[in-house]
């Protein structure tokens, strides 16, 4: 698969020397679906803005389908959308005219028969007339997403993209992604829902303190980082953990009626016949067996805490 973007060593510091982003190098492969998860502050706003060209990198390279985004700006500006997470529009224009403008910004010609489609797939082609200023926040949020695809990129950014807005838009914003990226389209989003980052992305990154702990693919993180849990139910409850059962680390649960063992997926032996064997020890008695795998938001908070756990002291108090 070939890439569409390439960004090496690239970093970012703003005045007063907070350090946003710290020789970061990220490669985004041609027509996949890209998350990028990071705590709030962890330079995912800033690697895009510098991507799409509105920030200024302190050093570093950026490449979009091989042009550099500052020697060839409109180049790689015309291959690129963005869907910001401020809501920044004209309040005293029309919808339509809105949209109309930013894709002429992008230098494409007329094509209101896309527009039309465009507005229909996003529920606002009966506000086409209307004033941004009189929109719910729902919908000037569809008229961000709108604008983002009005020029018919073929590099989509998605930053928070559905933070406060409804379930239907939601579904709305996935069935777009869904449909661009049968077109060919690469789409990139940060998200705070990683249930929806489970959900539709092929690859994982991971981003903290402005630095990228890993990018993988999704199947292959929550297989290679990721624990089962064991659950068993019990016929009768017990009040604690008998000693014999000590070496296994087990929780019980409120009512007494279940205990959970967790293992690691990758290993050779996850223990699991043998612990059966010494409940029958212990003399009790099984009554279900339920297993359950680690969601990939329990993997992104365990990297980020063990990244906070490696900073230094100093480091953390700032």
């Amino acid at each position: 698969m070939n890439s569409i973007v390439e960004v090496k060593n690239l970093s970012k510091s703003y005045p007063g020397g907070f350090q946003a982003l710290n020789n970061v190098d990220l490669t985004i492969q041609q027509g996949e679906i890209l998350a990028l998860l990071g705590p709030n502050g962890a330079g995912k706003t800033t690697l895009i803005s510098t991507i799409c060209g509105i920030c200024l990198a302190s050093s570093g390279q950026v490449l979009v389908n091989g042009h550099d985004t500052l020697n060839a700006y409109r180049e790689t500006r015309k291959l690129i959308g963005l869907v910001p997470q401020d809501v920044s529009l004209e309040p005293f224009e029309t919808v339509l005219n809105t949209v109309r403008f930013s894709r002429g910004l992008h230098g494409k010609p007329k094509n209101d028969a896309h527009l039309e489609k465009l507005l229909k797939q996003l529920s606002l082609w009966d506000k086409r007339n209307a004033k941004v200023v009189e929109l719910s926040g729902g919908m000037k949020r569809r008229v961000l997403i709108a604008k983002a695809l009005s020029h018919e990129p073929r590099l989509l950014f998605l930053d928070e993209p559905t933070a406060g807005v409804d379930v239907e838009l939601r579904k709305d914003m996935w069935d777009i992604v869904a449909a661009l990226q049968a077109d060919g389209v690469t789409i990139v989003l940060t998200t705070h829902y990683i249930e929806e980052a489970e959900a539709i992305a092929e690859r994982v990154g991971v981003i903290s303190k402005g630095e990228i702990l890993l990018v993988e693919d999704k199947k292959s993180l929550m297989k290679r980082l990721g624990r089962k849990t064991l659950t068993i139910d019990l016929q009768t409850p017990i009040e604690t953990i008998p000693a014999a059962l000590g070496a296994y680390d087990l929780m019980l649960s409120e009512n007494g009626r279940s205990l959970a063992y967790t293992y690691d997926t990758r290993s050779d032996r996850t223990g699991i016949t043998r612990l059966i064997h010494d409940f029958s020890t212990a003399g009790l008695h099984l009554k279900d067996l339920q297993t359950n795998q680690s969601s990939l938001e329990e993997i992104f908070v365990s990297l980020v805490q063990a990244d906070n756990a490696d900073a230094p002291t100093a480091a953390k108090d700032q």
